[in-house]
């Protein structure tokens, strides 16, 4: 505001009137009672005032002795001045009047006050006039040449026009010039309002500063604070300053020290963009302070608050705000209860909602209406309850909602139940509440349907889904994208990808149009299938509908392609991955590193290695696997035994199962049983459970180096590790067992029987020796 006012400074006029304090302060106090003048008889001096002034010429006005004898009436108050002004038929008569008074001033009893309100009256009606910037213009300049006094109401006209006119800075010269008993509050708002309309907002705020001095006469009101608060920090004209949120904070807490808020839909919003803005501890302690201020609060701030507690699911906190709430005798409302609820569900709490549910139900509110629970209520509750399988008490919360006046289930309440039937197994169940809800009245809609096929899908197989869909189509219920997704994703899962395409076809013959998700369940089910040819083509019609693939479509394109060893279409796919954006990650890096060593390029390998540490991905146990299975079936162990020392030593990377069998499996082949065993009790001991490919490996070379008894021993371990055997295990043990007679030891093994302790320390058999006696 300096800026502007600097070039009024040098060139404005002051006027001082005498006594002018005095002059105010009559303006704004009452009258003596004894004093008053009867309003009768005021509109009964202006009445016959009028009635002259109408009758005699205006050049006559001066010389007429009846009117002098009413003006100088007893009765003739200030009021009554501005009361013919007003009711005076053009503005050129109350501009004759003002002048009229004006030459009579020296006989009025109370100058100064009659010239200052029929002086209002005359801007009044210049506010009016098309041509209402010169004519306040020229009043103004009016009232300081002839030293007439600006009333409150005059000060905040003309200051309000100006601005409205465009001329700002006449209104800022109008606000300087004012004597500062006349800046009151009024004025002081009028004043802040426009400069934050015309940009000014450093000004504004210095202008409000000095109202929120504690020593100010004239302080802030309620009309302040929705002056500033929507013309200061709300979404104002592009070019005007920004108000930080610190600086907001600052203002709400000043106007608290008045006793002052905003209103509370504001503060709401403002709290919300705190929070929003990841502020959420400034806004509780903004909340706070006020409260400390014993400043009036409503529920809707501290409801934005919790929400955002809720959203971050800092339930500690939340309790800390609750229980500040109810200590302030601050009430918690409807909103209230489905926040807490909500967040407390979310979380599984589900007791705790349940208890929060029974408390806060029933209880009153600020704005003296008892908390009713509803719809939204009750299904989050029963919802929740759904998911952690407890369903007869989501059975009992749901009669319960029945019995609530006003409060009707309703299909969200059914799908919640059906969901939570499904999720169990409870297949039948989930079929009776859809029935259920039909005899009430309740519709089942699309989500009751695709809950029904997912849970069907799931637990019956798809076919008996696709019945259930039929049935459900003829009751008028239609199929959606959901619909699709959940029976595409359900044959890919079985391997049947022609009923999968079937139903992706009907999708789009429907005028259903396919998300995403679909296209990438059906390019990773032709993947499973290793139809590489569809697969594309259906990836080219994802790009026809606008979608990209994602890194997990790649890396199944690109092991496809591996597995198929078509190197030029793995190039391709690594090529586009790369246009659109997307770097490798430790899938992709490890698929071609198992593909290189299949490929024995071991070159290739160890340059795929250092990419993917170069690119921040660090080898993992599938690395590993892949690499030492590559120097396996190149017949280079020695190289996979150093890779495979190497990873708990350097890399810190532990072997699975699979990793020891790779190992175990090639040190049999080449008949190295002894090390193959080794490795066997280094993996128990590490933890490592073996499976039946760690068993087959061994019975494989122990039928050949014909130690039975190992067999057996092994069979007992397999036996107490719970390790069923396979179809391989099987047919290794019909070839072994009955050939040297111990069929009875193999019927033990398949009913869980050790056979190992039953064998004869003083007659060792062997394969060999058994096979002797046998042709003997």
């Amino acid at each position: 505001m300096t800026s502007v006012l600097s070039s009024f400074y040098r060139r404005r006029n002051f006027y001082y009137l005498l006594d002018r304090r005095l002059l105010l302060r009559r303006f704004s106090a009452e009258s003596d009672p004894s004093k008053v003048i009867k309003p009768d008889c005021e509109e009964s001096v202006a009445r016959e005032f009028l009635e002259h002034l109408r009758d005699i010429p205006q050049h006559d006005w001066v010389s007429c002795e009846l009117l002098d004898s009413l003006l100088l009436s007893s009765s003739s108050s200030p009021r009554v001045f501005s009361q013919i002004t007003r009711r005076l038929d053009s503005y050129s008569l109350a501009v004759s009047f003002l002048d009229y008074l004006n030459e009579k001033s020296e006989s009025l009893k109370h100058r100064d006050e009659s010239l200052a309100v029929a002086f209002q009256s005359v801007i009044e009606y210049a506010c009016k006039e098309p041509d209402s910037r010169d004519k306040l213009l020229k009043l103004y300049e009016t009232s300081k040449e002839k030293k007439v006094p600006l009333t409150f109401n005059a000060a905040k006209l003309l200051i309000r026009w100006f601005g409205r006119l465009g001329m700002l800075n006449q209104s800022v010269l109008v606000y300087e010039e004012l004597d500062p008993d006349v800046k009151n509050t009024h004025v002081r708002n009028v004043f802040i309002d426009l400069l934050l309309q015309g940009g000014l907002v450093d000004d504004a705020l210095k202008v409000l500063d000095e109202m929120l001095e504690k020593e100010s006469i004239f302080p802030p009101n309620e009309s302040t604070v929705d002056i500033v608060f929507h013309g200061c920090v709300s979404k104002g004209k592009p070019k005007r300053r920004r108000v930080t949120d610190e600086e907001t904070i600052q203002l709400v807490l000043k106007f608290g020290d008045r006793g002052l808020s905003p209103n509370s839909v504001w503060l709401t919003r403002f709290i919300t963009t705190l929070c929003k803005n990841g502020q959420t501890l400034v806004a509780w302690e903004t909340l706070s302070k006020l409260m400390k201020n014993k400043i009036p609060l409503e529920t809707g701030p501290f409801n934005a608050l919790l929400t955002s507690l809720g959203r971050n699911m800092d339930i500690g906190r939340m309790n800390v705000v609750a229980a500040e709430m109810d200590e302030m005798g601050i009430r918690a409302d409807a909103v209230t209860l489905g926040i807490l609820i909500n967040t407390l569900c979310k979380s599984l709490r589900v007791d705790e909602a349940l208890e929060v549910f029974e408390q806060m139900r029933g209880s009153q509110s600020d704005d003296g209406n008892v908390i009713k629970a509803d719809e939204i209520h009750f299904n989050t509750l029963i919802n929740s309850l759904c998911k952690v399988r407890r369903l007869k008490e989501a059975e009992e919360l749901l009669l319960k909602m029945k019995m609530e006046k006003g409060c009707v289930p309703n299909t969200r309440t059914y799908n919640c139940l059906v969901d939570g039937y499904c999720r169990a197994g409870q297949l039948d169940t989930a079929i009776s509440a859809v029935s259920r809800m039909k005899e009430e009245g309740i519709k089942p809609d699309v989500v009751t349907l695709n809950t029904m096929i997912k849970g069907i899908c799931r637990h019956l197989g798809v076919s008996s889904a696709v019945s259930f869909l039929m049935d459900m189509e003829k009751e008028g219920l239609q199929k959606n994208v959901v619909t699709y997704m959940t029976l595409i994703n359900a044959y890919c899962n079985v391997n049947n990808i022609e009923k999968a395409i079937h139903w992706f076809d009907q999708m789009v013959e429907a005028g259903c149009s396919p998300d995403a998700k679909i296209f990438y369940a059906l390019i990773s089910g032709l993947c499973q299938a290793r139809r590489d040819h569809d697969a594309l083509a259906m990836v080219e019609k994802l790009k026809r509908a606008g979608f990209a693939l994602d890194l997990m479509a790649y890396n199944m394109l690109i092991g496809l392609f591996c597995d198929k060893n078509k190197a030029d279409e793995v190039y391709e796919m690594l090529t586009d991955m790369e246009g659109a954006g997307m770097k490798p990650d430790s899938i992709t890096y490890n698929t071609l590193i198992s593909y290189f060593g299949k490929l024995k390029d071991f070159e290739s390998v160890h340059r795929m290695m250092e990419k993917m540490k170069k690119d921040g991905f660090f080898p993992n146990v599938v690395t590993y696997g892949a690499i030492i299975h590559a120097c396996c079936s190149s017949g280079k162990l020695n190289e996979a035994l150093k890779v495979f020392n190497d990873m708990g030593s350097h890399s810190k990377v532990f072997p699975n199962t699979v990793i020891y069998n790779i190992l175990i499996n090639a040190l049999c082949k080449l008949g190295d049983l002894k090390q193959g065993l080794a490795l066997k009790e280094d993996m128990m001991k590490k933890r490592v459970r073996p499976n039946v490919e760690t068993y087959n490996a061994f019975f494989k070379i122990l039928k050949d180096k014909n130690q039975f008894e190992t067999v057996l021993e092994l069979l007992d371990e397999m036996a107490k590790h719970s390790c069923e055997p396979n179809h391989i295990t099987m047919e290794v043990l019909m070839e072994l067992l009955p050939e040297v007679g111990e069929s009875k030891r193999l019927k033990k093994f398949m009913q869980g029987y050790s056979v190992a302790s039953s064998i004869e320390k003083d007659a060792p058999l062997s394969l060999s020796r058994c096979s002797n006696e046998t042709a003997v």
